[in-house]
């Protein structure tokens, strides 16, 4: 491979894991190349689903499956049974808020309510009086947010009063507004049996409906409860990368997507007596870092110091983290713990810990599942191995690479609003006045399916400040920028001469730290209020939404939203629907007549951006905007 990432601290670990002869992503990648189905599977041509197969289409000459699906179809359902699995997890995530709320509310956690201004808003949502206690409503919240989840799909979900009312009415008018996630699954994955559902346009919303379920009903709420229990994202300054790991700490990486045990580890690795125990090992202290989803949704809500030290990156950083030899325990939590560490638990000197039901590496066993009236002994636990460990490792070999870079986080609708004095009017005045083009929401994984780990994210967004456009960055494309230092305010010298200024004025970067990928159902909120203040619908805005580099389901599941909310939705690299014909038109062309949103699948992020300018530019003029 010509290039590994874009972080040179990443660079220099590969040629560790290559010295240690170790399998990892990059070879693992290269080696499937040479093999990948590029006819059929990566066009969505292909399908397993039945004895009667596996079937493929090959246009003009096979043109159906056995059972007679077509090429639409079968790219759309194979594209509907990813997004299931999307909302699976998102929902698994807002189940727990929930329970965490009920348990804390009844004095059962080491957590308190930390805005319970965010409490407030959720019971008024949901009927529920908001005169009573902090302990009460968060109660009562949790189990409305439960209960909401398991609304019948003929109930309107209460939470879609954050859509605007063009919305609402073009979800109704096509049949997709949908009740709760846990019963929209029900019908959604009954619609892929085979030879129930072959219409391809049938599928598309059947999967938008999904989508509208996963961030109302999941997204959303599960926000929501987090700020209550955490705090609302405020900005503050964060450090990246691999150099924050110090060998000489006992270190603990929270890793995966769900911030609890995070939390509840730094809480208890600042009491002096913690400190102490790690001391007496041997160790300068203990530390906890972040890691991935669960990194991005502590250190929105966390200010660093010598215990919680900031983040190391995205999924891919994982093994080499991993191979500094510096991590003394590996909480995995709900998502994104590669099979890998099987290999890296054997070889390198750190204790790996499931803290999930759902999270299971071959040959790691050691489980402490997240169970909130538990949790305080849980992460007793969890340090104990920490403390174990490092007495293990102390005075073994270590490779740190001296790499750390400062970013701004904790952007949210509120820190934004707070920053332009408690309005939304001067970031709408910019924008009709043109010192801001328009705003891009990146919302991306990373992977090597489309270049070199977080190159092609880097590469969007530089083009998008370049030309004016304010990006709001979420999920692990979200720590390509931090890392990168698209998220300091020096950034702004890369910056167009608009938002150069305007960055300049306010103290703000050009790339905006607006969370994770759950955070999609807050940005959805935040571009609604816009629509409301300029009385028009959220089509006709200034906007787009990029994911340079996504992966996984729940990436889909965010796109396939974004498609129906009626925004412009750049994706890369190339999905496996572009085999069916008729779907790409219906989703690149049509459904601009039908919701508002189009589908824009590039591969070259200077072509996809200036694609993103030009549709901008049409929507300002549309608008009467210079």
């Amino acid at each position: 491979m010509p290039e590994i990432s874009a972080h040179e601290s990443v660079r220099k670990m590969y040629e560790k894991l290559k010295a240690d002869g170790i399998s990892n992503v990059w070879d693992r990648w290269q080696a499937q190349e040479q093999v990948r189905c590029r006819s059929f599977c990566m066009k969505g041509l292909s399908c397993q689903f039945c004895s009667n197969g596996p079937c493929r289409i090959i246009p003009g000459k096979l043109e159906r499956g056995t059972c007679g699906i077509d090429a639409d179809a079968m790219a759309m359902r194979y594209m509907l049974l990813r997004n299931a699995m999307g909302l699976s997890t998102y929902t698994y995530h807002a189940r727990e808020v929930a329970k965490t709320l009920i348990a804390t509310g009844m004095g059962k956690t080491p957590y308190s309510i930390k805005d319970a201004s965010k409490l407030r808003i959720l019971a008024r949502i949901y009927g529920i009086d908001e005169a009573k206690g902090d302990s009460q409503l968060a109660v009562e919240v949790g189990n409305a947010i439960l209960r909401e989840i398991n609304a019948d799909p003929s109930e309107r979900l209460s939470t879609l009063s954050f859509a605007t009312m063009g919305r609402i009415e073009t979800w109704r008018g096509l049949g997709i507004l949908p009740g709760g996630p846990a019963n929209e699954q029900v019908d959604a994955v009954s619609h892929c049996l085979t030879n129930v559902d072959g219409d391809y346009v049938s599928l598309a919303k059947a999967a938008m409906r999904l989508a509208l379920s996963c961030i109302y009903g999941s997204q959303i709420p599960l926000e929501l409860g987090q700020d209550a229990l955490f705090g609302t994202p405020r900005p503050h300054v964060v450090s990246f990368d691999l150099g924050i790991v110090d060998p000489e700490y006992v270190n603990i990486v929270a890793n995966g997507h769900e911030p609890f045990i995070g939390v509840a580890l730094v809480n208890r690795c600042r009491d002096p007596s913690v400190q102490a125990k790690a001391k007496e090992a041997g160790a300068k202290g203990i530390r906890v870092i972040g890691s991935i989803e669960t990194g991005q949704e502590m250190l929105q809500r966390m200010v660093t110091d010598d215990v919680y030290v900031g983040m190391t990156g995205n999924w891919i950083t994982i093994e080499p983290l991993i191979a500094t030899n510096a991590v003394d325990l590996f909480a995995m939590d709900m998502n994104c713990s590669p099979p890998s560490l099987e290999l890296y638990a054997k070889r390198y000197s750190t204790t790996f810990v499931s803290v999930s039901p759902l999270v299971n590496v071959p040959g790691i066993t050691r489980h402490v599942d997240y169970f909130p009236e538990a949790v305080s002994r849980q992460v007793d636990e969890l340090v104990s191995l920490a403390i174990e460990n490092f007495r293990k490792r102390r005075g073994s070999a270590s490779s740190v690479p001296m790499a750390k870079r400062n970013a701004i986080v904790g952007f949210s609708v509120e820190s934004i609003l707070e920053a332009l004095g408690g309005t939304l009017d001067p970031l709408l005045a910019e924008i009709k006045t043109g010192g801001i083009r328009g705003v891009v929401g990146l919302v991306s994984c990373t992977t090597l399916g489309n270049g070199p780990h977080d190159l092609p994210t880097i590469t969007m967004a530089k083009e998008l400040i370049s030309r004016d456009i304010l990006v709001l960055s979420m999920g692990c494309g979200n720590a390509a920028l931090q890392v990168a230092g698209l998220c300091s305010p020096e950034a702004r010298e890369l910056a167009g001469p608009g938002l150069k200024r305007i960055c300049g004025a306010l103290g703000i970067p050009p790339v905006l730290s607006f969370g994770t990928c759950t955070d999609t159902g807050r940005l959805s909120i935040l571009v609604s209020e816009v629509a409301k203040a300029l009385h028009v619908d959220i089509p006709d805005l200034p906007i787009a939404v990029t994911a340079p580099q996504y992966m996984e389901q729940k990436a889909t599941i965010d796109a396939i939203f974004a498609l129906a909310l009626g925004v412009l939705t750049h994706v890369s690299p190339t999905p496996p629907i572009v085999g069916g014909a008729r779907l790409m038109k219906l989703l690149s062309q049509d459904l601009a007549q039908v919701t508002g949103g189009s589908l824009l699948v590039e591969d070259d992020m200077l072509k996809a951006a200036e694609r993103i300018a030009i549709h901008i530019e049409s929507k300002r003029s549309s608008l009467g905007l210079g």
